[in-house]
């Protein structure tokens, strides 16, 4: 192997995080392959703080850290991004209204308003326990051949116009779940049950879903589809525990890769946001044209309800779902920040060592066909945006559509560490069980069991460290 220049500031960096034993050497603690960590590490080179590329949010790491525009944008498309976050920040109202623009909503629905589930762009929250409201959470509903409820549809609303009732509620309640470290530390995990009194069909079950972050979709939607399939290793060929694969659909003949969503059953950013105003708000557009959004053939109450179309035009103009998607195709990721911190460069070896990598992959150059403002950059997202199996105790109840419960499409890490700072909370995974980004890494089972076990086997300080490299994130 070539040597690195950085490989002994990656050992010095080591040594002087606070706790390590002092006399430590990179090799002792990164498994005897001190120069391939630093390489993981320093690959970043100069730029590294630049996670999205040239229009990396520099300057904004508080509230609105995740609200601000690409600073690749020209003139004219911030303005464009302005009008987009007006439509997104906009509640709708209930049809027939003097406001033609605005209205529509519902029958059924969970929101008002795309930004009262991603509140500032950012991370949702769950439902508090022994309360029958569900926080931004929302609930798929499928049964066990990936079918929506016959009824219910697709997802469960909880909301509905007046003269209507909600689908029903959920309750949320969490069992302790004690994790021992090797070292004696001890973790409470917690594991949720939920609860509901809406009339579910024979085998339908909750599958709850946290809405996610939206910063960055454009430039991994700008990914080369052959970057993403070269991660790609369905049957595990290269024996190594790790088996991510693309979820594959037909959109008129042409095959395409899904990319968004929990499941990555979306897509492209305006067939998520579409799929969005259908089944959170009741809207319909051209793409899901049903005016009464989710509600199926046998919720005839809901069907004669009135609605927003306008002589067959769809509640969200053509106009209004464009400029929505070109707001969240192009919210800036926030600078990654504490990057000559040595914690925080110990943290990001131990990461790789661990193989967390694997999955989180660091690194994706956009494709030079994406749309100017896209093209050509190299971003940092920590995720290969495949589907892997991360066990049972994270699994869905029931699979969705052809992906089993178990799998998951990895969520990129940039910005995780400034959640807080955005949202005022801190709840990670699907279903916002982990309160903090240990016991995230601590329910990975499936294709992740091995680095979780490597995780548990660092000592109490390397598991610090790397816990800030997240942080920095």
């Amino acid at each position: 192997m070539r040597g690195h220049p950085f490989s002994i500031l990656i050992g010095a960096a080591l040594a002087c995080v606070p706790g390590l034993p002092h006399k430590a050497t990179a090799a002792e603690l990164l498994d005897d392959h001190p120069v391939a960590a630093a390489d993981a590490v320093t690959r970043a080179g100069p730029h590294g703080h630049l996670t999205g590329g040239t229009g990396t949010n520099r300057t904004r790491m508080g509230r609105d850290a995740f609200s601000q525009p690409s600073g690749a944008l020209s003139f004219d498309q911030r303005l464009d991004f302005a009008l987009g976050q007006a439509v997104f920040e906009r509640p709708w109202v209930v049809a027939p209204s003097s406001t033609k623009a605005s209205d529509g909503l519902g029958p059924l629905f969970d929101a008002r308003a795309c930004a009262a589930c991603h509140v500032r762009a950012g991370r949702g929250s769950p439902p508090t326990p022994g309360e029958a409201r569900k926080g931004t959470m929302v609930f798929a509903l499928s049964d066990a051949a990936g079918r929506p409820d016959p009824v219910l549809g697709y997802q469960l609303q909880d909301r509905a116009v007046p003269g209507m009732t909600g689908e029903g509620a959920v309750r949320v309640t969490y069992t302790p779940l004690p994790f021992a470290y090797p070292d004696g530390t001890v973790v409470t995990l917690r594991k949720p049950e939920y609860a509901t009194d809406a009339p579910l069909g024979a085998g339908v079950a909750l599958n709850p879903r946290l809405p996610p972050p939206l910063i960055g979709l454009g430039l991994f939607e700008a990914i080369a589809d052959a970057d993403l399939l070269a991660h790609a290793d369905p049957d595990d060929a290269d024996d190594d525990g790790i088996s991510g694969r693309a979820n594959r659909f037909d959109r008129g003949g042409t095959p395409v890769l899904g990319r968004f969503g929990w499941k990555a059953d979306s897509v492209s950013i305006i067939e998520e946001t579409a799929q969005a105003f259908s089944r959170d708000i009741g809207l319909s557009t051209r793409l899901f044209p049903a005016p009464h959004g989710d509600c199926t053939t046998r919720q005839t109450v809901c069907l004669g309800a009135p609605h927003g179309d306008d002589g067959g035009l769809p509640e969200v103009a053509d106009e209004m779902l464009d400029l929505v998607s070109f707001y969240a195709g192009n919210l800036a990721v926030p600078a990654r920040r504490d990057l000559g911190d040595p914690a925080v460069l110990a943290g990001e070896a131990l990461f790789a060592r661990a193989r967390c990598t694997a999955c989180h992959v660091p690194t994706f150059t956009t494709a030079a066909g994406a749309a100017p403002e896209q093209r050509n950059q190299t971003i940092w997202p920590y995720s290969d945006f495949l589907l892997h199996d991360l066990g049972e105790d994270l699994a869905d109840a029931t699979p969705t559509g052809d992906v089993p419960g178990s799998e998951w499409r990895t969520p990129p890490l940039w910005g995780i560490g400034l959640t807080e700072a955005v949202n005022g909370h801190r709840v990670f995974l699907h279903d916002g069980r982990a309160r903090t980004l240990e016991e995230a890494i601590l329910w990975h089972g499936g294709e992740a069991a091995a680095a979780r076990a490597a995780f548990a086997a660092f000592s109490a300080d390397q598991r610090a460290a790397l816990l800030r490299f997240l942080e920095s994130l």
